[in-house]
């Protein structure tokens, strides 16, 4: 005997692409959390391992940092000054840390913000200002970057504080002893 199954009547593209990213959503709202977690811990396990830093570690750590993200002399551009530019606040702790590590008064200090000239500037300095601890008059003037409407840049909004950079003076010295640092470390 031949049964006679009706098929179910077809899904419209629209109707499936519907269903699947509302699949994908109620896995997703189920999975997030639970790989957050999974990091949350992984990382405080990992942030166990490592613990406090001695000073010789920080000027390690601090001189690979250095050598990752400085600015570095070139045989066309023969430089021996210490000079390092990021965005993110916490390398830009770490990196003073190193410095005072490396027994380099706050005095010495300059910072410049780079930041696109249609960001908050103002809110912006403040920011570095606040993060790095330093006065006013440590700071000059922003640089501002040109805005290319073409671009379509990720870091907007109220988060977007530009880079900073940290310029030492007088830095030859530390500039050649982070040079033997790095190279002893990657040695």
């Amino acid at each position: 005997m031949v049964r006679d199954l009706a098929r179910p009547a077809r899904l419209s593209y629209e109707e499936c692409r519907k269903r699947a990213a509302e699949g994908a959503h109620r896995y997703w709202a189920a999975e997030r959390p639970v790989r957050a977690a999974a990091r949350a811990t992984t990382c405080a396990a990992a942030a166990a391992e490592i613990g406090a830093l001695t000073d010789r570690e920080l000027l390690i750590a601090g001189a690979i940092a250095y050598w990752c993200e400085g600015g570095k002399s070139k045989p066309h551009r023969p430089s021996d000054r210490v000079m390092f530019i990021n965005s993110d606040p916490a390398l830009i702790r770490f990196f003073l840390r190193f410095l005072d590590a490396a027994g380099t008064p706050r005095t010495r200090l300059r910072f410049r913000v780079y930041i696109h000239e249609n960001a908050d500037v103002a809110a912006a300095q403040q920011f570095w200002l606040d993060v790095t601890g330093a006065t006013a008059d440590q700071f000059a003037t922003p640089t501002l970057k040109h805005h290319n409407p073409v671009t379509a840049r990720k870091n907007v909004g109220e988060s977007y504080h530009g880079c900073l950079r940290v310029d030492v003076s007088r830095s030859a010295d530390l500039y050649r002893r982070i040079e033997g640092w790095a190279s002893a470390s990657m040695a």
